[in-house]
């Protein structure tokens, strides 16, 4: 054969040995590298050569955060109630040369631990306190798990319980308990209401009968004001009048007195005045020895008359 034939097959194998050689790591991706068997170097994201026949990639390690839902888990709880726990584990490989090299078959591995230490932690604890202790049993597995996978260089960011399934025995007397205790609460709101609703009454009857008598007070002290005002007219009007009266009296005594009566008008007013006095009830009248004369020629007078 021609000699240039093998130059150009030896070339093209070359060729091909170097293009399938080139290895480009992705993002977020890491490639574990062993040089005759042993560990070489870890390659990040980039273009890469091997060494043909000498370097090998063992393994390509996801550095992405990760989750893994386990299935369910038979667990025993303190009080000895046997229920199903699954549990969902997010995680990230942090150091691809221990995850390589630090334990075989890592998921599994973290699995394994991941049930055993659900068991423990549960085992710890009674049924009630599982039920409304997720949080607690969720930062005690995350410290747990990540402590223990440190060596396999994987970081544990967060373990969460997805579902807690009590035997049915056990549901059927949750279900009625619950129950119950919705019960109480409504006999104890209707209980609040009804108390409530007596003290607003209650207070509603005291706040009309303080309304009441207010009312009656305030209505109590206007008659007594009315009339404390009307007995101040009328004494007011009783002044006005015997002031009237004085006042005609002294415009009369006035008026005599301007005219010089004689004593004849004189004792006649007095006879007046004393017939006044006398009103017609009077049994006896003493009248004045100087004016019994004038009553003498009064009585003549007064008989003549009835005479004629």
């Amino acid at each position: 054969m021609d000699p240039l034939f093998y130059i150009i097959a030896l070339a093209v194998i070359a060729f091909i040995i170097v293009i399938s050689n080139i290895i480009v790591v992705q993002q977020s991706k890491a490639y574990v590298v062993e040089r005759l068997g042993a560990f070489q170097s870890v390659w990040g994201v980039g273009l890469h050569f091997k060494v043909p026949f000498i370097d090998r990639v063992v393994r390509r390690v996801n550095l992405k955060e990760q989750v893994h839902d386990y299935p369910p888990q038979p667990v025993i709880t303190k009080d000895n109630v046997t229920m199903q726990i699954d549990t969902v584990v997010y995680f990230q490989i942090t150091d691809p040369k221990l995850y390589c090299y630090g334990v075989e078959q890592p998921m599994t591995a973290m699995e394994t631990l991941t049930a055993t230490t659900l068991r423990n932690i549960i085992g710890d604890l009674e049924l009630d306190q599982t039920l409304t202790s997720r949080d607690v049993v969720n930062t005690k597995m995350r410290a747990i798990l990540d402590e223990a996978t440190d060596p396999w260089g994987i970081k544990v960011n967060r373990v969460e319980l997805k579902n807690i399934l009590p035997p049915a025995d056990i549901q059927s007397s949750m279900e009625k308990q619950m129950k119950a205790e919705r019960d109480r609460r409504q006999a104890i709101l209707v209980a609040e209401g009804q108390r409530e609703s007596a003290i607003l009454v209650a207070q509603g009857e005291k706040e009309s009968a303080i309304l009441r008598a207010s009312a009656e007070k305030e209505s109590a002290i206007l008659r007594a004001e009315a009339e404390r005002q009307a007995a101040i007219l009328r004494a007011e009007g009783e002044a006005e009048a015997i002031r009237a009266v004085q006042k005609a009296l002294a415009d009369s005594v006035s008026l005599l007195n301007e005219s010089a009566p004689n004593d004849q008008v004189i004792k006649l007013k007095a006879i007046e005045a004393m017939q006044k006095v006398a009103d017609g009830q009077a049994t006896k009248i003493i009248i004045p020895s100087e004016m019994q004369g004038l009553v003498g020629l009064a009585s003549g007078l007064v008989e003549s008359a009835k005479e004629s």
